[in-house]
């Protein structure tokens, strides 16, 4: 028994040692194989996720990448990016690259000349599609870039399924057309084989949409710069243009008495428009001063 025992203990411990180097073998040839969705693993060669480099066989993956980085030179990283991507025969879809203003501020150095300085934070938004076997590739010549990597994700969705039922739902497609062809010409066979070839457009513009993105991957980049640049700009000194300019006593005084002559004339015109009432408030006044003055009188008179 005891014998039986220890030949089965060896057994097991040299089976788990083949395991073993045969596990090895296969991770050192081909790693990809074994790479899923949401793998942290990398390739110690160039430190790219196994996922970008993904190949199981009878398996079609649509792959992404989402890149959040700090560099040193936003502008220069980003012509170092769109070229790769153009030599890795891809093309830049979006680039948005744009100075954030922190503060801003005018000191003059002269009576004609101030400073005007700036302080910025540049980065962009960039999204570009590579071809699916050159991803790993991109990945790489843009992780040279980097100062600090914020976050990184690549993706690689499972679309077998997808494929097989778009294949079976072309086939069910083209039957329902063959069926439609073989009912007698009325307003409902037409309305039928409208829709029918509706459907059957929807499905070979989601194919072509599944074929494309098979094809290129798509890789989302955010860079920016970890600290704020300065630009300094040479302009004219505004306050004192200003304050030459500001007051002129003589032309001001010349403004005041054209100004006087005007406001005589606008009143003037104005008296004149309204002088059918000034007519009828003159006339007033003459008849109540005369019959004021008339009872006066007249009081003086009884007393």
């Amino acid at each position: 028994m005891k014998t039986t025992y220890i030949t089965l203990s060896l057994s097991a411990v040299l089976l788990l040692g083949i395991s073993s180097c045969k596990k090895g073998e296969v991770a050192s040839t081909e790693p990809e194989a074994y790479a899923s969705a949401d793998s942290t693993a990398t390739i110690v060669s160039d430190s790219i996720s196994s996922v970008a480099t993904m190949k199981v066989k009878d398996k079609q993956f649509i792959k992404t990448a989402d890149i959040n980085m700090e560099v040193k030179d936003v502008y220069n990283t980003t012509l170092s990016i769109e070229k790769s991507v153009q030599d890795l025969g891809g093309f830049v879809v979006k680039s948005n690259l744009q100075s954030n203003i922190v503060s801003e501020n005018t000191y003059n150095t002269s009576n004609e000349e101030a400073m005007l300085i700036k302080k910025y934070q540049t980065e962009n938004t960039m999204q570009v599609r590579v071809p699916t076997e050159k991803l790993g590739e991109l990945l790489t010549l843009v992780n040279n870039n980097k100062l600090f990597l914020n976050s990184r994700s690549v993706n690689a969705e499972d679309i077998t399924a997808s494929i097989k039922y778009a294949e079976m739902e072309g086939k069910r497609n083209q039957k329902t057309s063959e069926n439609i062809g073989q009912l007698k010409t009325d307003k409902d066979k037409v309305k039928l084989d409208d829709e029918n070839m509706a459907e059957g457009n929807i499905q070979k513009l989601t194919s072509m949409d599944t074929t494309d993105n098979l094809k290129y991957s798509t890789v989302d980049i955010y860079i920016k710069e970890p600290k704020l640049r300065i630009a300094e700009i040479a302009i004219t000194n505004t306050s004192s243009i200003d304050n030459k300019y500001k007051f002129n006593f003589i032309y001001q005084v010349k403004e005041g008495f054209v100004y006087g002559f005007y406001l005589i004339q606008n009143i003037i015109v104005a008296l004149i428009n309204i002088w059918p009432l000034l007519l009828i408030a003159g006339i007033g006044i003459y008849f109540f001063r005369k019959r004021k003055t008339a009872k006066h009188e007249q009081s003086k008179i009884s007393e």
